[in-house]
């Protein structure tokens, strides 16, 4: 122990000055870009399409652009382009050596965004966006024309390539910036995706009805993506309104009235944009935006406006004399409702640089405020749909209560289904005959699914992230645990001494995660639930592991899909022409999947494989032994000693090969 000591402190002694890094201009990002747009992935690299685009939509909101022009080419590039007042080109007055535009691409924390005086609401506010896109392209090309005068200047890796330079006349306005991913950071396999590029152009358009988008995108890049136009100038008049209408085509909705509506905020010089209606089929979705940036964690302006509408529908329960009105909360109002809503505020706070909550303090007050006015007008004006809505919502509370009171749910009319727990979005047959249900990971996979599925007899409840490990926590934990909670709802069978086979709502259970490592967790959190919880329901031969494939194998025109590596190299041997090129796609998820291949090749009973899950018989002498072990095993990795995990994984790590980290 004492060599130990004295080894430690001569280590610890070598620790001198010499070894304190300082970083400097855009060397921080380079060094840990994670910090800046979340990671070094395909998500965190579609960011930098959304940090240069949010930019362009600052100067529309601003008044001062009309027109933005997306491009995505060859070659892993984009440029983007707008008809603003352009980034200016006259020497900053603190580094008089260097244009302002030189200060905003290459310094962290520069642009004119900390203060009112040129932007009243934007969406890029720390002064990080275009110069974090810099330091992380290899190449990057900006052009301004200002004054009837067009400037350009080009960087590599966050570093000037050479001056500012004038480059002639110019009949136009505004800021082109054409950048290419650096692959030193991403990898050079890691490519833009035309889909997604066109989402994000798409969704600015809705966001702010002044502008109008020009997407256009190489015809090499479309080739097996489908719904994604070579050429096309997005717009819609009406904003969010007409993007719910197109989100819900062809879906019956409870009331056919949609309630929208925009209004200034009477302080902050902000403002807030909604729109919601309620389908029947309950699979909602709550879309928000601040600024123009999605919040997909939501955040205080997603809280106001659930709080607008609970107080508002409160109130008219009240003065119809609806005494039932009083029991209702927000989930019951919100929760099967399709809702689209954007706010602008000055200097909003988000939590992270990736911008995905907002936690401004004064959102929640100002959207409750000025929505619930709006409501109770609707509502008073609508009275047919408002009575609807209330009807809606004191059954869903009525559900919700009998949950407290462990009473079983039994399967609903097209009315109740609202009322079924979390984000389950249900089938429409009645007995458990041939149903299924999908357990799946997030509200992206479970977007794929919802639209892959057979309506008739599957049903998609997606989860959040990874649920409690049951084996290592306390039943208070498990019950107020509304994951699993929602889980066992779903099911209508009961744990442990109340389960009840004749109750369970779905012949099949089936788990479907990602086919990589966290996939594999989440998977096995769930079995872990379901062979403590309600291990007859596996002694049943009623729950199922998926087998989404890996990769998509692709020769002239013929795709073949495998479930892992081996699959891989065992179907490019077989099934290919070794001379001829074969493309292979890696699927990162299945949120990223098509609906359609997620169909063929996962939930299409007559093409799918599935894994059931089997227990072995503690009651059976030949499987007593198997029984035993298996108990031990669950114990052991999922149980509340993290010694015996450890103790296993010492045992098997001569045994690993390459991990999948």
């Amino acid at each position: 122990m004492a060599d130990l000591f004295q080894q430690s402190a001569k280590k610890s002694s070598g620790y001198t000055a010499k070894d304190i890094e300082v970083l400097e201009g855009l060397e921080p990002v380079r060094r840990r870009p994670g910090m800046y747009i979340g990671g070094t992935d395909e998500r965190a690299m579609h960011h930098l399409i959304a940090e240069v685009l949010d930019n362009s939509m600052d100067e529309a909101v601003a008044g001062h652009a009309s027109i933005i022009e997306v491009h995505l080419g060859e070659g892993n590039e984009v440029t983007i382009r707008d008809n603003g007042r352009g980034i200016p080109i006259d020497p900053h007055p603190k580094f008089k050596n260097k244009s302002a535009l030189e200060v905003i691409l290459t310094t962290l924390h520069s642009g004119g965004k900390f203060s009112d005086k040129v932007y009243q609401t934007s969406g890029g506010l720390h002064g990080v966006g275009v110069s974090v896109v810099n330091a992380l392209s290899d190449n990057l090309l900006v052009e301004v024309s200002r004054d009837r005068v067009a400037w350009q200047q080009k960087f590599s890796r966050g570093a000037p390539k050479g001056k500012l330079t004038k480059v002639g006349p110019s009949n136009r306005r505004g800021t082109t910036v054409t950048f290419h991913p650096d692959p030193q950071i991403f990898g050079d396999k890691t490519i833009f995706k035309a889909n997604t590029a066109y989402k994000m152009a798409r969704s600015k358009a809705y966001l702010f009805e002044g502008v109008r988008i020009k997407w256009s995108c190489d015809k090499s890049l479309l080739k097996g993506i489908e719904g994604v136009p070579e050429q096309e100038e997005i717009h819609f008049p009406n904003g969010l309104t007409d993007y719910l209408a197109h989100a819900t085509t062809g879906r019956k909705k409870f009331a056919d009235a949609v309630f929208h509506g925009n209004a200034k905020f009477s302080e902050d010089d902000g403002r807030v944009e909604w729109a919601m209606c309620w389908p029947e089929d309950g699979e909602g979705f709550f879309s928000s935006y601040c600024n123009t940036i999605p919040t997909p964690e939501g955040g205080t302006h997603e809280q106001g406006f659930k709080t607008a509408l609970l107080r508002a529908l409160k109130a008219y329960a009240e003065m119809v004399g609806n005494k039932k009105g009083s029991i209702l909360t927000g989930d019951d109002i919100w929760g099967g409702g399709c809702v689209m809503l954007s706010v602008f505020i000055r200097d909003p706070q988000f939590q992270g640089q990736t911008k995905e909550k907002l936690v401004s303090v004064n959102a929640s007050r100002m959207a409750e405020m000025v929505v619930k006015d709006h409501f109770d007008h609707w509502l008073s004006g609508n009275p047919e749909t408002a009575e609807i809505i209330l009807d809606v919502a004191i059954n869903s509370a009525e559900d919700r209560l009998r949950k407290k009171q462990d009473k079983d749910l039994t399967r609903k009319t097209a009315t109740k289904k609202l009322r079924l727990p979390g984000k389950l979005a249900d089938c429409s047959k009645a007995e458990a005959a041939g149903t299924e249900l999908f357990i799946v990971e997030g509200d992206s996979a479970g977007g794929s699914a919802k639209q892959a599925r057979s309506r008739d007899t599957q049903a998609i409840l997606p989860l959040r992230g990874k649920i409690l490990n049951v084996a290592s926590a306390t039943d208070e934990k498990l019950r107020a645990n509304q994951e699993l909670q929602d889980l066992i709802e779903a099911l209508g069978c009961g744990i442990r001494d109340k389960f009840d086979e004749a109750k369970l709502r779905y012949e099949k259970i089936i788990i479907m995660t990602d086919a990589d490592v966290d996939g594999a967790h989440i998977a096995s959190l769930l079995m872990t639930f379901f062979y403590r919880e309600m291990p007859q329901l596996i002694e049943k031969g009623h729950l199922y592991l998926a087998m989404p494939p890996l990769y998509r194998l692709t020769q002239k025109g013929t795709s073949i899909y495998a479930r892992d590596d081996a699959d891989k190299e065992h179907l490019l041997k077989t099934k290919f022409d070794a001379r001829a090129k074969v493309e292979v796609s890696r699927f990162k998820g299945l949120g990223e999947m098509p609906p359609a291949q997620l169909k063929e090749t996962t939930m299409d009973p007559s093409k799918r494989v599935l894994l059931r899950v089997h227990m072995p018989d503690a009651m059976n002498p030949t499987e007593r032994a198997d029984a035993k072990a298996t108990a031990k095993l669950v114990e052991q990795l999922m149980g509340r000693k993290p010694e015996e995990r450890f103790k296993f994984i010492q045992e098997r790590a001569q045994f690993a090969g390459e991990l999948d980290i």
